[in-house]
């Protein structure tokens, strides 16, 4: 456990006030305050100023913010960059001297730049501040890389078409995350490495080379309305089962994210000449959507909205409910495991406690499908099951997908069905 502690050397008036910080066995420094004090006024043991007028416990105070200041920072650093330097700096950005230096050239100082930049950084839709998730991919890619360099600390200029490779080797074989996660991870890096260029931080000249890139949608999983309606009908003894049921086909209707679905309230229904809507602010993407409240939905809400849940018990509760309503077709996609080191699923006892320690990692196979069901059912069974009903810029506006090649890949849908859907349009104006 970190520690901080303050002394005084010496007798002379007035005197410096060190600080000592020590973490186990192989960290212990001791560096300036840059406060300075009468020895008569220090008490040696407590270790802080005595308490005898306005100015001395003003002082205390200060110190004792100093070392929590400290310790916290130690707490959210990475322990490779601890040492004397880091802790002079600390107590410089405490002591409001510290000046920012350029920009560092490693690679995780550079991740962890782009993190602590965040705010100020122009975001997708022009506006100021990265996502939260933006934020989340970035902090999980410092995790990640950290784990990867061990030792070693890679500068931006490593970063050439053989790092790549072996990076995503090591993504892929040893730590098993999924293709499409590693190929993200990759781009990613490519992101912080040309954003240090910016910096005038050179980067190699293979960057542009490395290999990333989305991974095609080959497991739609959505409910059919034939499911929707086995649902609808499913006889529930918990009142719960019934509010997820409630925010599953609210959701169905509506075509929106898990987060934003289970975020409205009241205040965003409202009407506009007469038209009764649904407006909210997509949390992943800050687009402003308009939804009309439509009869299926109005049904759903006939005695008001369900009441709010968090969205992992949602999730959780929704493979009980779609299990009970009989959505147990075999079916092919990806679910989280837990998974030892050498990429073996990992038994449970029969409390449900796991044999061994491992790692969470998703892999493909075919499962029930309500074990398969999360909360983003809800967008992707609106979308598929509207699409070839309502027109596709429709669908659009509500799902808020940028392009339709891009909605035609989040459906599963392929250059053949677009072009079945035109021969139908044509067949169906022959027998007007």
């Amino acid at each position: 456990m970190a520690t901080v502690n303050f002394l005084v050397k010496g007798k002379d008036n007035p005197a410096t006030i060190y600080l000592r910080f020590k973490h186990g066995r192989t960290l212990d420094y001791t560096k300036s305050t840059n406060k300075i004090i009468n020895p008569k006024d220090w008490h040696k043991v407590k270790k802080m100023p005595y308490l005898r007028d306005e100015h001395l416990k003003n002082l205390s105070t200060k110190l004792s913010d100093l070392g929590n200041h400290l310790v916290k920072a130690f707490n959210d650093e990475m322990p490779d960059n601890i040492n004397g330097d880091w802790i002079q700096k600390q107590i410089d950005i405490f002591n409001k001297v510290y000046k920012r230096a350029e920009q560092s050239d490693y690679v995780i100082d550079c991740i962890q730049n782009l993190i602590d930049t965040a705010g100020s950084r122009t975001n997708g839709q022009g506006n100021f501040g990265l996502s939260k998730s933006r934020i989340n991919s970035y902090k999980n890619l410092l995790k990640i890389f950290s784990k990867y360099q061990e030792r070693k600390r890679f500068r931006v200029k490593d970063i050439d078409a053989n790092f790549g490779r072996n990076f995503l080797d090591w993504m892929l074989n040893f730590q098993h995350y999924s293709e499409g996660h590693a190929k993200k991870k990759i781009d990613d890096l490519k992101t912080v490495c040309f954003d240090a260029e910016t910096n005038g931080i050179q980067i190699n000249s293979q960057l542009k080379n490395l290999k990333g890139g989305k991974v095609k949608n080959e497991y739609v999983i959505y409910l059919s309305p034939d499911e929707l309606i086995k649902i609808e009908k499913a006889n529930l003894t918990s009142e719960a089962l019934e509010n997820v049921r409630k925010w599953l086909l609210l959701g169905c209707n509506l075509g929106q994210r898990g987060g934003d679905l289970l975020n409205l309230t009241q205040e965003n229904f409202v009407t506009k000449n007469g038209l009764e809507l649904i407006e909210l602010k997509q949390q992943k993407t800050g687009k402003r959507v308009t939804i009309p409240v439509l009869p299926t939905t109005k049904k759903i809400l006939s005695t008001g909205l369900p009441y709010k849940i968090a969205i992992q018990k949602f999730n959780n509760q929704l493979k009980n409910l779609c299990e009970i309503a009989g959505i147990n077709e075999p079916t092919k996609g990806t679910k989280a495991v837990m998974l030892n080191g050498h990429g073996k699923e990992i038994e449970k006892d029969k409390k449900g406690n796991y044999l061994e320690k491992g790692i969470k990692r998703k892999i493909i196979r075919i499962f029930p499908k309500f074990q398969l069901i999360t909360s983003h059912v809800c967008r992707r069974s609106f979308a598929t099951n509207q699409y070839g009903i309502l027109p596709t810029p429709l669908i659009m506006q509500v799902t808020a997908h940028g392009t339709e090649k891009m909605f035609l890949q989040y459906i599963g849908k392929t250059s053949y069905d677009y072009a079945q859907q035109i021969s139908d349009f044509y067949a169906k104006q022959k027998t007007n």
